[in-house]
C-alpha cells in the first residue's frame, strides 16, 4: 500500500456510516447441523447468476453459527417480511431459542424454512471465498418459492424500515 492509499483508507466508523446509506433486504440463513436447526441473520445477500442459478451471502468469521451451516453443506435463505423485525432481532442474538419462537418446516432439501417469510431459496454450498473478516458463501439454488405478497423488511442507517409502495 502506498502512502497516499494509507491516508485515504476510511476509518471503520466512517465506512459503516457511509455504507449504512445503502438499503438492504433482511434474510435469515438456516441449516440443520447435528439434527438441530441453526440460523443467522444476514443482510449481505444477493443473486449472482441465472445460469447456473447462484446466490451469495456473507458470514462473519467470528460467527459461531457459520461453521455449523458450513458443515451442513446446504442452507436456506429466508427473506423476511416487513412485520418480521422481531425474527431478525431473534436470529441476531447469541444463545436465543430461535426456532421455538419463530416456527419452521423443513424444505425438500432438509433446511429450515421459517414461518411467514416472504420467500425462500434452498441451496447447496457451491464455493466459499475469503473476504477480510467475512466469508463469501456462494450457493447453488435447488428450490425456491414465494410465500407472501407482503412488503420486505429493510435495513437502512442502522435501523429497520418498510418499503412504501
Amino acid at each position: 500500500m502506498t502512502e497516499a492509499e494509507a491516508t485515504m483508507a476510511p476509518d471503520p466508523a466512517a465506512y459503516r456510516t457511509v455504507l449504512g446509506h445503502f438499503a438492504t433486504g433482511v434474510t435469515v440463513i438456516t441449516a440443520v447441523h447435528g439434527g438441530e436447526p441453526v440460523g443467522l441473520a444476514a443482510n449481505s445477500f444477493t443473486s449472482v447468476s441465472l445460469d447456473p442459478p447462484l446466490v451469495l451471502f456473507c458470514a462473519a468469521k467470528t460467527s459461531s453459527t457459520w461453521p455449523r451451516i458450513h458443515s451442513a453443506g446446504k442452507f436456506a435463505v429466508n427473506i423476511l417480511g416487513a412485520d418480521q423485525e422481531d425474527v431478525c432481532r431473534l436470529f441476531a442474538q447469541k444463545g436465543a431459542d430461535r426456532f421455538t419462537q419463530s416456527g419452521y418446516r423443513l424444505s425438500a432439501n432438509g433446511s429450515p424454512l421459517l414461518r411467514d417469510v416472504l420467500a425462500y431459496i434452498d441451496c447447496t454450498i457451491e464455493s466459499e471465498h475469503d473476504a477480510g473478516d467475512h466469508v463469501i458463501v456462494v450457493g447453488r439454488v435447488q428450490e425456491l418459492g414465494i410465500t407472501s405478497d407482503e412488503g420486505p423488511l429493510l435495513f437502512y442507517r442502522g435501523g429497520y424500515g418498510r418499503l412504501a409502495v
